[in-house]
């Protein structure tokens, strides 16, 4: 059992970044939310902390490898993800191997302070697949963990994947949710240096016709209950909420 909510009126702060962007993009803006909070962190209480935020976004193709694989990624090797110029590659310092965000898939990237909330590192990365099960879970989609990291939806398809990072308390990165993802991009890795295992989305375990736009809204809606917070509402991009 994790402590209660040590603020239980606060309001989740959503950046809602426009379909299609750019890797870098999102990333600055976690960046700069990520410095925020450590600044006020570091004025021992001068500053107050930033609301909890979470940037929500659904990417041009990219790849991404995790702190495991920074600096191993060959030339070859990248030019091969590159795919001839029609998806980017990018080092992040999340947990994890490498994976493929692109259109189709939901990314969610909460920057909060885990001790605000009550949180130790595990019972947030429990926080999130509880997020994503229910989310699933709404479109009558069962999905569960296994001892592979993410969201499964059979014990050797993938829904979801997690990955994040975590600096002073303070989170960044998230979680991928498939929904009309064009799956054929995840042939070119192996997703998560998981060996015989294959990424699936809403649409091929039958739920169709849903937009990323709408699945996000009910991902935000359970993640905002995780928290024990209220509410949520939308901010712009330069908000530090």
């Amino acid at each position: 059992m994790r402590a209660p909510s040590l603020y239980p009126t606060m309001r989740l702060a959503h950046i809602r970044l426009p379909a299609l962007t750019h890797y870098a993009h999102a990333a600055e803006i976690q960046s700069r939310l990520v410095s925020a909070f450590l600044a006020a962190k570091a004025s021992n209480g001068q500053t107050p902390l930033p609301n909890a935020t979470v940037i929500t976004a659904e990417f041009h193709p990219v790849y991404t490898c995790g702190r495991r694989e920074r600096n191993t990624v060959s030339a070859s090797q990248e030019a091969h993800l590159r795919c001839d110029g029609k998806a980017e590659f990018h080092e992040a310092l999340r947990g994890g191997q490498t994976t493929f965000h692109g259109p189709g898939q939901l990314v969610a990237y909460p920057i909060i302070d885990l001790k605000q909330h009550g949180l130790n590192p595990r019972h947030y990365v429990c926080l999130l697949e509880d997020t994503l099960i229910r989310t699933c879970g709404r479109y009558n989609i069962q999905a569960f963990r296994t001892e592979n990291p993410g969201v499964w939806t059979s014990p050797d398809h993938k829904i979801a994947a997690l990955g994040v990072h975590l600096r002073r308390n303070i989170t960044s990165h998230g979680i991928g949710l498939n929904v009309n993802t064009d799956l054929q991009w995840f042939r070119r890795i192996v997703a998560c240096g998981l060996e015989g295992k294959f990424a699936t989305s809403f649409e091929e375990q039958g739920v169709r016709g849903k937009s990323v736009d709408e699945v996000r809204n009910i991902f935000l809606e359970e993640f905002a209950k995780g928290l024990q917070i209220n509410d949520y509402h939308e901010v712009g991009e330069d908000s530090k909420s």
